[in-house]
């Protein structure tokens, strides 16, 4: 009896994992166990997933930086016995993040899924570089009488680091394979926020969300230990689709 049940178990998983990936050819279902989706939103971090396990204890959520090492558990699945599931992660790191689930059966077995990067949302026009012309009202609205200083150095947006349509901020530098490149963050009256001490590749996403309000901030990029550039750059309160 014990047989058929497990048979059955079976049967049932894999006619889920075919439908969920028919499903999600045409767009409307995420990976099914042990693959899942990590989607870089506004601000946050979606992680999605089909599952066919019924008797799971609890589903852990796991961040790195390096996709090897230092995995820590940021939060567990609300509801981890549901076939569809989902996970916000509110406060994602500056840098790549990569994540994996710890799943946890109800007979004390448990099993790590397959590590995912986060990458950006499809859905959202992240590749348009916001000018000044898109931002000028929100800025005058958070900034006063302050904005008249921006107006007067005439801003533009660097070529390096700036923000897009999503909100979030874009570091792209072409060579960071071949030199090495160091970020400083400010608040705009100069406070220090954090660094980044080494780009190691030539594009990198920072989520709005760590800078944790809206309104202008002052980086500084080093080339070789050498100020390249020492500008700024507005994170709005919304984003444009």
């Amino acid at each position: 009896m014990k047989q058929i049940a497990r048979i059955s178990f079976v049967i049932g998983f894999f006619i889920l994992t075919a439908l969920a990936s028919k499903a999600q050819e045409q767009g409307y279902m995420p990976p099914v166990l042990p693959a899942f989706s990590a989607s870089i939103k506004t601000g946050k971090i979606q992680l999605d997933w089909i599952s066919g396990f019924t008797e799971v204890k609890e589903i852990g959520v796991q961040r790195s930086l390096d996709s090897v090492l230092n995995f820590n558990t940021i939060g567990y699945a609300s509801y981890p016995t549901q076939t569809r599931n989902a996970y916000l992660d509110n406060k994602p790191l500056p840098g790549n993040n990569y994540y994996r689930l710890f799943i946890l059966f109800k007979n004390g077995r448990f099993m790590y899924t397959k590590v995912m990067l986060a990458l950006p949302d499809s859905t959202i026009r992240a590749d348009q570089k916001l000018e000044y012309t898109d931002i000028k009202d929100a800025s005058k609205a958070l900034r006063g009488k302050e904005e008249e200083n921006v107006e007067k150095v005439a801003w533009h947006p660097s070529n390096f680091i700036y923000t897009t349509a999503d909100g979030n901020i874009n570091i792209k530098v072409p060579d960071a394979l071949q030199k090495k490149y160091a970020v400083k963050f400010y608040e705009s009256n100069g406070t220090f926020l954090f660094d980044i001490e080494h780009l190691k590749g030539p594009f990198l996403i920072l989520e709005k969300a760590i800078f944790m309000h809206a309104g202008w901030f002052n980086f500084e990029l080093f080339e070789e230990g050498k100020l390249k550039e020492k500008w700024s750059f507005f994170i709005p309160l919304n984003y444009r689709q």
